[in-house]
C-alpha cells in the first residue's frame, strides 16, 4: 500500500501518556488528522464514540477482521482494536490534509509499517516503572485487575523500542509535546519529502 500522505505512529505503554500527547498535536498540527481507531473495550466516560474510538462489540470487530476492513488489528489486554484502512482514504479526501497520526500499540505499529514504506514511529516512554503504576492508579477507569494487568504487559511493549525512530520521555507533558512537535517538524522538511520541488526547480530554464 501506498500513501503520499505522511503517517506517524505513536505508541507507548498504557499510562505513559501518548493519547493525551496525541490530542495535543491535533491542536497543533491542524493539517494532521487523527486516525479513530475501532475497539470493543468499554466506552469511558469522557470519550465519544465515533471521535475517540469506534465502539463495537466483539462480533462486529471480527466481521471487519474477515471483511479484510483493517490496515492492522491487535488483541491488546484483553480488548480488540483496529485501524480500518479507511481512514487513510479518508485523510487523503480531507481537504488541506498531509499527514495522519494513529495512536496504537507496538503491534499495530509493526503491522503498518510492514505494508507502507516511510512511516515514522515514535515511542512514548514513562520516566520510571513507579511514576507509570502511579498514573495508571490515578485512572479512575481502571480496575486493580486491569491495572496489574496493564502494568505487567508495560516491560513486553517497552522491550519493543527497537520498533520506533524515536523515544520521547513523558517526564513533563509540555517537554515531551515539545519533543514530539520538534519530530513532526523534522519529518515535514526531510529530503525525501521536498526532493519533488528542489528538482521542479532546477527544471526551471535559465534567466534571459
Amino acid at each position: 500500500m501506498h500513501s503520499n500522505l505522511m503517517l506517524f505512529v505513536l505508541s507507548s505503554p498504557s499510562g505513559a501518556g501518548k493519547t493525551t500527547l496525541t490530542h495535543m498535536l491535533e491542536k497543533r498540527f491542524s493539517e494532521l488528522t487523527f486516525s479513530v481507531s475501532h475497539t470493543t473495550r468499554p466506552r469511558r466516560a469522557n470519550e465519544v464514540d465515533g471521535v475517540d474510538y469506534h465502539f463495537v462489540d466483539r462480533a462486529e470487530f471480527e466481521r471487519l477482521v474477515r471483511a479484510e476492513a483493517f490496515l492492522e488489528w491487535a488483541e491488546v489486554h484483553g480488548n480488540l482494536y483496529g485501524t480500518a484502512s479507511s481512514e487513510i482514504i479518508r485523510a487523503e479526501q480531507t481537504p488541506n490534509c498531509v499527514g495522519v497520526i494513529f495512536d496504537i500499540d507496538y503491534q499495530g505499529a509493526r503491522q503498518i509499517r510492514a505494508k507502507i514504506s516511510g512511516v515514522v514511529g515514535v515511542f512514548i516512554l514513562p520516566p520510571s516503572m513507579e511514576e507509570l503504576e502511579r498514573r495508571l492508579r490515578g485512572r479512575a477507569s481502571e480496575t486493580e485487575e486491569s491495572l496489574k494487568r496493564r502494568f505487567a504487559a508495560a516491560k513486553l511493549e517497552i522491550e519493543q523500542y527497537a520498533l520506533f525512530d524515536y523515544l520521547v520521555v513523558n517526564d513533563d507533558l509540555n517537554r515531551a509535546f515539545h519533543c514530539l512537535e520538534s519530530v513532526i517538524i523534522a519529518e515535514r522538511v526531510k529530503r525525501r519529502r521536498c526532493a519533488a520541488l528542489a528538482e521542479q526547480l532546477l527544471r526551471v530554464g535559465r534567466l534571459p
